[in-house]
């Protein structure tokens, strides 16, 4: 009885203490101008599934989301913008890894791809839920005082092991949009015309691929992984997103050109005049020393 009530009577005590503790006054008189948002990108998933199966898994899962477009499409948010989402996981951007704290992720429902007997066949966009997404990301780049290049694919922060949102995606529509980025397509063919049919060394790839973002780690979890095989798998990255027609992640003229095109200063490299071990002759019976210098513009017979 004793011990009861003495039970009783420390709990007693602990609860009026606890209601006497109260939060610190702090003045607000001063802030400083050194500050900006949290949120530095906003990555685009999608969900590789349906939208009760995503909502499951974002919801009731190990992963998350801040948004879930679905294919009606209707907007959800799962979680507030000042928390962090799960969703980047292993990641990286401008030197910036495990972006799901400095993100906001977006998953838009979306089958993404079927691997068949002919091949990968990937699926469209409906245009319904990208006319959805642009207000979305207009809005969040507003808020947060972002520019377009600070709108990414899950595949260019973890290109060794996403390949979404896919080479269909419309980044050329966003862009028209102002809220993404895309190649001025004259200076694309001026590089081209530039390079005269060569293509950089595999040095110049590595140098214009991290100046614009990407990471070029090999996995850790793939025991087979080799710098050859995550260059390989960045440039694919790039090409689906800047030249979704071919994105077998070759280093190729027209890939070098358009990230030339993205990236100031890429072809101030000498490296950029260096042709590629393994770049066929410009014409027949060329060489490459008998190339047209390739800081003038080269004009090609046809």
């Amino acid at each position: 009885m004793l011990r009861r009530l003495t039970f009783f009577i420390c709990l007693s005590l602990a609860l009026l203490l606890a209601g006497c503790v109260r939060s610190p006054e702090i003045d607000t008189s001063y802030s400083s101008d050194n500050h900006d948002s949290r949120v530095q990108y906003v990555i685009v998933h999608y969900t590789s599934s349906g939208f009760d199966r995503a909502l499951n898994h974002l919801t009731r899962g190990a992963v998350s989301s801040h948004y879930l477009i679905s294919t009606q499409p209707t907007i959800f948010r799962l979680v507030e913008e000042a928390r962090r989402a799960w969703h980047a996981g292993d990641s990286s951007w401008q030197g910036r890894t495990w972006l799901n704290g400095s993100s906001i992720g977006i998953e838009i429902v979306h089958p993404g791809y079927t691997d068949s007997a002919a091949g990968r066949v990937w699926h469209p966009w409906p245009a319904e839920q990208i006319d959805a997404l642009i207000p979305l990301l207009r809005d969040i780049l507003e808020r947060h005082q972002l520019s377009p290049d600070r709108v990414l694919g899950h595949s260019d922060i973890a290109p060794q092991r996403k390949v979404d949102p896919g080479p269909l995606f419309p980044w050329h529509r966003l862009a028209e949009a102002g809220v993404a980025i895309w190649p001025d397509t004259k200076l694309v063919a001026t590089h081209q015309q530039t390079l005269g049919g060569r293509v950089p060394p595999a040095e110049w790839f590595d140098m214009a691929l991290q100046m614009f973002g990407y990471s070029l780690a090999t996995s850790d979890t793939d025991p087979a992984a080799t710098p050859e095989k995550a260059r390989q798998n960045v440039i694919a990255a790039f090409q689906m997103r800047f030249r979704p027609t071919r994105h077998d992640g070759r280093a190729d003229a027209e890939t070098a050109a358009i990230l030339a095109a993205l990236v100031p200063g890429a072809i101030d490299s000498p490296l950029w005049c260096a042709p590629h071990p393994s770049a066929p002759p410009a014409e027949p019976g060329s060489t490459a020393s008998t190339l047209p210098p390739c800081n003038l513009p080269v004009t090609r017979a046809h």
